[in-house]
């Protein structure tokens, strides 16, 4: 089955049942963040998602005026939480897979651009990264079995 982030029963969109999509963009954070840290470390992740995959983004919205808006994903991104081992397995199941991933490690908590991101990542072999957060985008099934052993983060 190709992966194209829209729905494998696309005329379930046009009779108003729930889509369900082949595939899965999910966020994996570790659990002891603060909620600003949450939040900003999840916008980071999935910044890059739709450079990477454009078939994951939509159409640009527009209001009843007119007003257009930028796009979004086409697909709900799943947000989960657990402990640094639980990133680390989930890491490792990724890469192995050649899933598309992002990562967000503590040392970025300490940079304020994009340019000194990626030189703390680069500086760090990938087993030693100290994650906090993740993104990682591919088939559902794969995905899921990356992200196994997380919860939904509440």
């Amino acid at each position: 089955m190709q992966n194209t982030g829209r729905p494998a029963d696309a005329g379930a969109e046009a009779v108003g049942a729930p889509a369900r999509f082949d595939t899965k963009i999910a966020v994996l954070l570790r659990g002891d963040l603060a909620v600003w840290q949450r939040l900003n470390v999840t916008s980071f992740l999935v910044s890059g998602l739709g450079t990477r995959e454009p078939d994951v983004v939509g159409e640009p919205y527009e209001d009843g005026d007119g007003t257009v808006y930028l796009p979004m994903f086409r697909q709900p991104v799943l947000v989960f939480e657990g402990e640094k081992e639980v990133l680390t397995r989930a890491h490792a199941r990724a890469v192995s897979r050649g899933l598309a991933v992002a990562v967000f490690t503590s040392d970025l908590f300490a940079t304020g651009n994009d340019r000194d991101n990626r030189a703390a990542v680069r500086a760090v072999a990938r087993d030693s990264l100290d994650l906090v957060g993740m993104a990682v985008y591919g088939p559902r099934n794969a995905v899921d079995k990356v992200v196994k052993g997380a919860r939904m983060h509440r």
